[in-house]
């Protein structure tokens, strides 16, 4: 892999780790604020559960693109591979 292309995927990794340390405290504020309109709505059925649990899963994906790559090393070790089978 050239510099060029390393240091290019090192700026989208830097990119989507940056935009996690904001969208963990907006995941945050917004949900409990839903469940602050649930509660002084008198309660009931806790609609805000499906906020907090899809968009939940939305930031573990985003965490895990950010500091779990785990196909990109297996991508990279196998560009390698094809490249030399092809010598």
């Amino acid at each position: 892999m050239g510099d060029t292309a390393t240091r290019e995927r090192a700026r989208e990794v830097a990119l989507a780790r940056y935009r996690l340390r904001w969208h963990v405290p907006v995941y945050v504020l917004v949900n409990a604020g839903l469940v602050f309109v649930w509660w002084t709505a008198g309660g009931g059925f806790f609609w805000p559960a499906f906020p907090i649990a899809f968009w939940g899963l939305g930031l573990v994906i985003h965490y895990l693109s950010a500091y779990r790559s785990v196909g990109s090393a297996w991508i990279d070790r196998e560009t390698e591979r094809v490249l030399q089978d092809r010598d």
